[in-house]
């Protein structure tokens, strides 16, 4: 199993999802340049976080006209899974190829700390291990990272249940519905604000507690390790 990390300029979490996928996962994680228009070899892809071409104009949107991205929107089609982080979700949605927008955080200030959030879609490439409602400890660093969708839409990423996580306990930076991340209808396409490259080692959870959040990644590999032995 091959899994490509979309690297834009100003990504910033490339090298952590790397040494995640690599070094702790197991997973078989290679850099691919935004100008690239093929990618038929990669099993899965995962656009990382950072400050792709440094938030101008608002965040993802210059990144979301890159090359890559005619390429990744056919991959979606097919189902390949496909998972933006922080950055990687402001672009996802800028590319159209999951709903609402991200915009600055209620406070207009950037949020950096640890909290947790619940899994209420556990039917994704990315949250198979996980138990419904299950509890996860895992950080955010985010200037515009709040969430928003129209009232109307609502019910109907309810209904097609593509809320996948939602804050729990507090709402960091406004979102509606506490949304913390949320996939297309297919589910194969998933945009997360926290990130789980950061809590997939104990040495960097508080307290060196074990965080859950590296399940993610545990997930995305027993969904492709299934699905190429099928």
């Amino acid at each position: 199993m091959r899994t490509g990390i979309v690297v834009f300029p100003g990504s910033n979490c490339d090298r952590d999802v790397h040494h995640v996928l690599n070094d702790v996962m197991g997973i078989n994680a290679q850099y691919i340049w935004h100008t690239e228009e093929s990618i038929d070899e990669y099993d899965a892809l995962i656009l990382p976080g950072g400050f792709s071409y440094g938030d101008r104009l608002r965040a993802g949107v210059i990144a979301a006209q890159s090359p890559i991205v005619e390429a990744i929107k056919k991959k979606a089609q097919e189902g390949l899974p496909i998972l933006g982080i922080c950055n990687g979700f402001q672009i996802l949605v800028e590319a159209g190829l999951l709903p609402g927008a991200l915009v600055k955080n209620v406070k207009l200030k950037f949020s950096c700390k640890w909290l947790k959030m619940e899994v209420l879609n556990v039917n994704t490439p990315f949250t198979n291990m996980f138990r419904l409602n299950e509890e996860i400890t895992i950080p955010i660093a985010h200037g515009e990272g709040r969430f928003v969708i129209c009232n109307d839409k609502i019910p109907e990423l309810k209904r097609n249940n593509q809320i996948v996580f939602k804050y729990k306990d507090q709402n960091p930076n406004g979102s509606t519905e506490m949304i913390a991340a949320i996939c297309n209808k297919k589910g194969n396409v998933m945009g997360l604000m926290p990130h789980p490259e950061r809590a997939s080692e104990p040495i960097l959870s508080p307290n060196q507690t074990k965080s859950n959040a590296g399940l993610i990644f545990r997930s995305l590999k027993k969904f492709l390790s299934s699905y190429i032995k099928n």
